[in-house]
Formats: structure tokens, C-alpha cells, sequence
């Protein structure tokens, strides 16, 4: 390895495959049917996002497969403030689940909900990207997404924190937020996740290298990069892998800072991204860690799952098993 590919072993937590036998107890615990004699999930919380186009369909979608599955539920518009909180918090005793019909963004609202009241969550995806989804293995038939109810397993998984907000997948500064600055909501609800890409090349001909200092547990660095980005899950923009061997459930963080030179280094990394494996590339940072703090000299726009949602200074945490996600029973571990 290349001594600039520099590589942190700031790792705390026990090995990444840690929790043999833990889905089945909480399955057991928590049972949605077929394992256990209290009755399945029958009564749900459905969120959608009706502002977009996708999530009007998908609102549609996602109680037709409900009422298709015999269960009952009320529906729960996505706040445009996205403070859904206090309703979620008032049906707490009163819903077996809360569904979201929506993407990476549309869940990303409930985070913080799910977290205090402990309700387990079932995805319907319906999104542009779902990365989430991805990769805890949900099908995108919504019927077969619905099933889950009675036929998945719990299975406990980490949220980011950034700043105090909570998010599932990636929180990045530099391009990547960038990109999500220059998706505009109307290209978006045309084109879909090509939105992405046509902003990433508008991004990079805008992109300018930024100067930062990132601490974690026993180091501190100043850096000159062009992206950092830090991963709770495994897949963001819309399936790249934020680390080849990152989990959603291993208690800790996966950090890469893009350190390349110039433009033309950066777009020769990508394939690696595209991958997982920019720690391979010699202008790539990476580390793991449950901690990270990262100071730059200006103000810097923070994306959360895909949302601006914070700025530099920003302090990133995990906390660890925080959300219940109904999933398959042979969800598949990289």
C-alpha cells in the first residue's frame, strides 16, 4: 500500500460480523408471526412523501399492498418541515409499525422518531436511489415488502449522528454535497436518479479542493480535499459502496477523504469508488472509527442521506443497534 493511502485503526468496537445469533432473539422477542404464538403486525403507521410525483404513486402502491396483505393502517403525510416526530409519538401505542413509502430523504425524516419510541420500521421502496433498502436486502416489490410483517425479522442497526442529526447511510462535505445543492426538485421528479448524475457533472466543473482537520480517537490531521465523506450503511448514491466490507450493524464508522491533486487524479479514482475501494488508490484517506470531528477553515454544507441538513464544524457519532427494520429472514451479509 501506497504510504499516502493511509489507513486508521482507531477501531473499538469487536469485529464486524459481531452479532451471530442476535436477529433470532430479537425476532423472538419482538415476533411478527410464525415464530412465536403473539399475533402479527396488523395495525401500521404509513409515512409517504406526497410533495413528489413518486411518492403520490407510491402512497398509492404501498396501501393497495397493504389492504392486498389484510392489514390496517393510517396514513401520515411527510410534513414539508419534515417535523414528523410528535405524530409518530402520539400513535406509539397505538401501531404495530411504521411504514414509509419513500426513499433514502423520506426516511431519513423518521430517523430521530424511530430511535425514541422503538417502533419497528418497514421499508417500501419507493424512492429514486434506496440505498438503505439496498442494503439491508428489501425487495422493491412492494407486496413482497409487505410481507415482511409476518414473514421478516428485526434486525437492530446502527444510525449515524451528525451534529445531533441522525442519518442512515452517508453524511459527506465537498462534491458530494455539492451534487445534492445542484439537483434541482423539478429535474428530479422528471428524470429520476439521472437528476444525480447530470448534477454531478455541473458539480465537478464548479468543485474546488477545501482544507479541513479531522480528528478522531488518537490522531489529527489538517488535509487538503476535494470530499470527505463519512458512511453508517453500506450503499449510498444510489448503490456505491461507502467501504467493501462496511455493515449497518457493526458499530462504527467509515470515513474517506478524497485527496487527489487535481480533477483529472479524481475522475481516475472513481472506478474505485464506484466500488468501495478508494482505499486502494494512493490519494485516498480512509478510516474507521465511532467518531469523527471535522473542522474546515469556511463554512461547509453538510449532506445527510442525500439533504443539506447541517454545516461545518460537525461532530459525527453512532449509535449503535438505535432502529428496528423489519427485514428478510435471509437478508444477505457481504
Amino acid at each position: 500500500m501506497s504510504p499516502f493511502s493511509r489507513q486508521w485503526a482507531c477501531r473499538q468496537a469487536p469485529p464486524r460480523d459481531r452479532f451471530p445469533g442476535r436477529l433470532t432473539a430479537a425476532v423472538e422477542d419482538c415476533a411478527l408471526g410464525g415464530v412465536t404464538t403473539r399475533r402479527p403486525r396488523r395495525h401500521v403507521l404509513l409515512i409517504a412523501n406526497q410533495q413528489s410525483r413518486r411518492g403520490r404513486e407510491g402512497l398509492g402502491a404501498a396501501k393497495a399492498a397493504l389492504k392486498e396483505g389484510g392489514y390496517s393502517f393510517e396514513t401520515v403525510p411527510l410534513d414539508r418541515d419534515w417535523t414528523l416526530g410528535q405524530r409518530i409519538h402520539t400513535r406509539r401505542h397505538l401501531v404495530d409499525a411504521v411504514a414509509v413509502a419513500g426513499g433514502d430523504g423520506t426516511l431519513n425524516a423518521v430517523a430521530q422518531p424511530l430511535i425514541d419510541t422503538g417502533l419497528p420500521l418497514l421499508i417500501l421502496p419507493t424512492g429514486s436511489a434506496n440505498d438503505l433498502a439496498r442494503t439491508l436486502g428489501i425487495p422493491t416489490d412492494l407486496a413482497r415488502a409487505v410481507d415482511l410483517l409476518k414473514s421478516g425479522q428485526i434486525r437492530e442497526i446502527d444510525v449515524g449522528i451528525a451534529n445531533g442529526h441522525a442519518f442512515f447511510n452517508v453524511a459527506s462535505i465537498g462534491l458530494a454535497a455539492l451534487v445534492t445543492q445542484l439537483v434541482h426538485p423539478k429535474v428530479k421528479k422528471l428524470l429520476g436518479p439521472a437528476a444525480y448524475g447530470l448534477a454531478a457533472l455541473q458539480a465537478l466543473t464548479k468543485v474546488r479542493p477545501f482544507t479541513a482537520r479531522i480528528r478522531g480517537a488518537g490522531w489529527n490531521v489538517e488535509v487538503k480535499t476535494f470530499q470527505i465523506s463519512v458512511g453508517n450503511g453500506r450503499y449510498y448514491g444510489g448503490g456505491t459502496p461507502v467501504e467493501a466490507r462496511a455493515q449497518i450493524d457493526d458499530g462504527q464508522l467509515d470515513l474517506y477523504s478524497l485527496e487527489a491533486s487535481d480533477l483529472l487524479r479524481l475522475l481516475l479514482i472513481a472506478p474505485k469508488i464506484r466500488h468501495g475501494r478508494q482505499g486502494l488508490a494512493a490519494q485516498v484517506r480512509v478510516g474507521a472509527c465511532t467518531r469523527f470531528e471535522v473542522h474546515t477553515r469556511r463554512v461547509h454544507p453538510v449532506s445527510l442521506d442525500g439533504e443539506i441538513v447541517t454545516q461545518t464544524p460537525v461532530i459525527f457519532t453512532i449509535r449503535p443497534r438505535a432502529v428496528r427494520v423489519l427485514t428478510p429472514q435471509d437478508t444477505p451479509r457481504p
